[in-house]
C-alpha cells in the first residue's frame, strides 16, 4: 500500500527549494532594478539632475547593491547594458529633437 511506504521527513525536496532560491533571487534583481529605474527618474524628473549624471549615480549605486547583496559578474553585465541601453535611447531622443 501507498501509505506504507511513505516516511515522513524524507522526501527529496531540493527541485523546490532550487525553485524557491530562484524566485527570491529574481525578485531581488527586480526590485533592484526597479529601484535603479525610479532613482534615475527621480534625479532627472524632480531634481532636474543631468541625464549623463544621473545615470552614472544611479549604475554605480545599483552595482554596489548588487554586488553587497552577492548577485555576481551577472549583475555587472546587466547594469552595465542597461545603462548602454539608456545612453542609446537618449542619444536618439537627442537626435530626434534635433530633427523636429
Amino acid at each position: 500500500m501507498a501509505s506504507e511506504e511513505y516516511v515522513r521527513g524524507e522526501m527529496h525536496i531540493d527541485p523546490q527549494k532550487n525553485m524557491y532560491d530562484g524566485f527570491m533571487r529574481a525578485g531581488m534583481w527586480g526590485a533592484v532594478i526597479l529601484m535603479m529605474a525610479v532613482g534615475h527618474s527621480v534625479l532627472v524628473l524632480s531634481i532636474d539632475m543631468n541625464w549623463m549624471i544621473s545615470l552614472v549615480l544611479t549604475a554605480g549605486a545599483g552595482l554596489a547593491v548588487g554586488l553587497f547583496m552577492g548577485f555576481g559578474t551577472a549583475w555587472i553585465a546587466t547594469v552595465v547594458v542597461l545603462a548602454g541601453l539608456g545612453v542609446f535611447v537618449q542619444l536618439l531622443v537627442m537626435l530626434f529633437a534635433a530633427i523636429l
